[in-house]
């Protein structure tokens, strides 16, 4: 039964990426998959864990609306290219290209959990393309985040090992997504948390992405000089985030020059029920607070 359902889950994963209207962009670090979609100002988004362009688009909704969303996937997801040497800072490079090839000067940049690091080097090496930056649930300087995990870690990046989580053992691999105890608490936060659950796979198309995010991305963050960010910065983090902390995300917020902290009640690392505030939160700080 598990198998029939694993088989029957890939086609219907496989199936979900084919209908997306993904493009293809040849950067200098090798060949970007990302998704160009609506009309506005832009805002291009920094993925987390085990997505690529079609989880990047899918925050970027639950987050705002009225603009255009610039989705790649970073280093290794999907059709994206893994450098020989990766870096967060090798990914904003990419990034700026992505901007230059669509022609667009200036971006509001969304970077979500381990999208943190890319996100950050962008507004530190080219402010001028960052008219603001927001990191939710962000990846920050001491968080259990940004230390490596053990290497038995990696047992479980793989199709059919967290589809068998999913499929038997729901509670861990809703805690793997960052969902707290007492979680979800309504029908809706339950779908929520299944559609999230579904989006990773497939997974074989994430994987060398996933590794470098846990093991080298993420680490990253600890030497980031986040006190020479200029540009206008909003983070947004649950206190009960069980993967992300919230103390770093508040420490990063006072090092940080022009940080603005929205603190959520509850929620977790999905920030499960608090899309309204999220929404409104990021609406008011994009129109209201002014680009140095």
């Amino acid at each position: 039964m598990i198998g029939f359902g694993y088989r029957k889950g890939m086609r219907a994963a496989r199936s979900r990426l084919e209908s997306l209207d993904r493009k293809n962009f040849h950067a200098g670090a090798g060949n970007v998959d990302f998704i160009d979609a609506g009309a506005g100002p832009c805002l291009l988004v920094s993925h987390g864990i085990f997505h690529g362009s079609d989880g990047g688009q899918r925050s970027a909704g639950d987050m705002t609306s009225g603009l255009r969303v610039v989705a790649p996937s970073r280093f290794g997801y999907l059709g994206s290219t893994m450098p020989p040497k990766p870096t967060g800072a090798a990914q904003a490079d990419v990034f700026v290209e992505i901007l230059d090839h669509l022609e667009i000067d200036q971006a509001d940049v969304v970077g979500i959990s381990a999208g943190t690091s890319a996100a950050v080097q962008l507004a530190l090496r080219h402010p001028a393309r960052v008219k603001h930056l927001v990191i939710s649930s962000g990846n920050w300087p001491g968080s259990p985040t940004s230390k490596a995990p053990p290497g038995w870690a990696k047992l479980f990046y793989n199709d059919p090992t967290m589809w068998l989580l999913r499929s038997i053992a729901p509670p861990m691999i809703r805690g793997l997504m960052g969902v707290p105890k007492g979680f979800p608490k309504t029908d809706e936060q339950a779908a929520f948390v299944s559609e999230m659950v579904d989006s990773i796979f497939p997974l074989a198309l994430r994987v060398k992405g996933a590794i470098f995010d846990a093991f080298a991305s993420n680490p990253e963050i600890n030497g980031y000089p986040l006190e020479d960010i200029g540009v206008p910065t909003l983070i947004i983090h649950s206190v009960d985030d069980p993967l992300a902390s919230y103390e770093a995300a508040r420490e990063a917020t006072d090092r940080i020059p022009a940080a603005t902290l929205v603190t959520l009640a509850s929620g977790g690392h999905l920030g499960l029920g608090q899309t309204g505030t999220v929404r409104t939160a990021i609406a008011d700080f994009l129109e209201t607070t002014s680009v140095r």
